[in-house]
């Protein structure tokens, strides 16, 4: 089962099988350089590797798929290993195989077969065509133009979803055994449209699950270091955390996670996808964070 150092339940269904090479196409792994700090940075939706089997599959073109991604978030976090923090990024994409999902949020109406009694199939993110086997794009396209089935929902999990978590989870394992507490960054990107009617409209929005998956001076500290770079910063609105900020962080048992969220017109033409300037900006304002909580994240730990 799912292996989780915060203490967690473990997910619902059979076990992983032996994932072999699928191990090599799920996900990179950064370690730190010459010192270690107590942080992993995590991109789980930043994977652009559209297999020519799944593209098949599917009725949009790969641009169209390529809208669901948290693009180039792999690149944006790629330099916090300078200053200590290790790096986990998904290589298969969302669309695919949602890793920010439990296991088994699945919408029955995508499979040509009963799906087992122990699948969610009614939760919010099933509701709105983004369980862990999306039926829609960010964009709210339907993928598929033949239903699924069963089985090929059951292979992505276990050759996709449980390795890239089985990964996770041994990392912070890791840290937490190594340091005594440690900090998940989960890093995200939000088109604009998902801000319509607030103002300012914000850059970073952070969620800490309202204060239940992160110390609240780890909060405040992230918080005040993008302001005084200039960032309009919301908290928990209009995102809160996801299943990865929500499963692993536990401040009790100094397991603290957060989930950061970049307007993407930061850094990306919405519409062609095109790296912009801002990239190399955000990137670097991303590693000086890393820097920033290396010094400082034993202090903050014991604030609270």
């Amino acid at each position: 089962m799912l292996h989780d150092p915060a203490g967690g339940l473990p997910q619902p269904g059979p076990d992983p099988i032996d994932h072999g090479a699928a191990l090599a196409r799920c996900f990179d792994i950064i370690r730190p350089g010459q010192c270690d700090a107590p942080l992993l940075f995590a991109s789980p939706h930043s994977g652009r590797d559209y297999t020519p089997a799944f593209l098949a599959t599917t009725r949009l073109t790969p641009l169209a798929l390529r809208r669901s991604e948290d693009s180039f978030l792999d690149e944006i976090i790629a330099g916090t290993p300078e200053h200590g923090a290790t790096v986990i990024a998904a290589r298969f994409p969302r669309c695919f195989c949602d890793a920010n999902r439990e296991a088994w949020e699945l919408d029955p109406a995508m499979f040509a077969d009963a799906l087992p009694g122990w699948v969610n199939t009614t939760s919010p993110r099933v509701r709105a065509g983004l369980g862990t086997i999306a039926r829609v794009v960010g964009g709210g396209e339907t993928i598929y133009g033949e239903k699924l089935r069963f089985a090929e929902a059951e292979r992505r999990v276990r050759e996709f979803w449980h390795p890239y978590h089985d990964a996770l989870s041994g990392l912070l394992a890791d840290i937490l055994r190594a340091a005594g507490h440690c900090l998940l960054v989960d890093c995200h990107s939000m088109p604009s449209h998902a801000c319509e009617g607030r103002r300012p409209l914000p850059d970073v929005v952070l969620g800490d699950a309202h204060g239940s998956a992160c110390a609240p001076s780890v909060t405040r500290y992230v918080e005040q270091f993008f302001t005084g770079r200039g960032y309009q910063v919301r908290r928990n609105d209009p995102y809160a955390g996801g299943f990865v900020t929500r499963h692993y962080g536990r401040p009790a048992r100094r397991a603290h996670a957060i989930q950061l969220e970049f307007a993407r017109a930061l850094y990306m033409d919405e519409e062609t996808l095109d790296r912009r300037p801002g990239l190399a900006t955000l990137a670097e304002d991303v590693t000086h964070l890393a820097a920033a909580l290396a010094r400082d994240i034993h202090t903050l730990m014991i604030q609270d």
